[in-house]
């Protein structure tokens, strides 16, 4: 008795009855084209709910850069970890020049009043410099201290003597190891050349810095952040 494959009009499948030997004894489904066509349309909704998940905010390079928010320059591209860079120079000068002359009246010691003059001079310099740099690759800049800062130099507007000289050292130690850490990865990986230029210098002046503060002797570095353990850092 021969077997029979039956198959209902508008049906989409091949339904074969048992012991269907035909097709070497394989069965074959055959789906509708509507089945097909939702399927596809499924994968294009699922694809573009992956891409809008991973990049909310415009398309990224290999290296998982946002494009959207970087600009074009003569010196290169300019992202915004550069303009961030140029934003804390300028912030840090706009504290530490008024601290570090107010130091030289208040200060106990002699080395932190040597140390307040020369951290005003060099941030009185390079605050030329980062502004010059920020109007050039028009960038704009802050003409305030923080909240932050603000409340550290009324701090140590109420204090005088050796109190002064331990929050002085030890408020502006603090700051310039947040700035090198910013400098240091924007030299390490910024596009543009001028802001490569001017990290390399920075770091070498709050390096400086950090040096000379702690020259004083009034440095806890037990207070100090303490560095991200080897599992929190970026691989090389």
């Amino acid at each position: 008795m021969a077997l029979r494959s039956t198959q209902r009009r508008g049906e989409g499948v091949h339904r074969a009855e048992p012991g269907d030997s035909s097709h070497g004894g394989r069965v074959r489904w055959r789906f509708p084209r509507s089945v097909e066509l939702l399927g596809v349309v499924g994968f294009l909704v699922i694809a573009s709910m992956t891409v809008f998940m991973i990049a909310p905010n415009g398309s990224t390079s290999v290296a998982g850069v946002f494009w959207n928010d970087w600009v074009s320059t003569e010196s290169g591209p300019l992202g915004p970890a550069d303009v961030d860079a140029l934003i804390r120079v300028r912030q840090a000068g706009l504290w530490e020049i008024p601290v570090g002359q107010q130091a030289q009246d208040r200060a106990q010691l002699d080395r932190v009043r040597e140390v307040g003059a020369i951290l005003a001079e060099d941030h009185t310099l390079i605050d030329e410099q980062v502004r010059d740099l920020a109007a050039r690759l028009d960038v704009r800049l802050p003409n305030a201290p923080t909240q932050d800062q603000q409340r550290w130099m009324e701090e140590l507007s109420e204090l005088s003597g050796a109190e002064y000289d331990q929050v002085f050292a030890n408020r502006l130690r603090a700051a310039h190891g947040g700035v090198v850490q910013v400098l240091a990865e924007v030299r390490a990986g910024t596009r543009n050349e001028l802001v490569r230029s001017f990290c390399q210098h920075a770091m070498l002046m709050v390096l400086r810095h950090i040096t000379l503060l702690e020259s004083t002797g009034l440095v806890e570095y037990e207070e100090l952040p303490a560095p991200r353990p080897p599992e929190r850092r970026p691989l090389p």
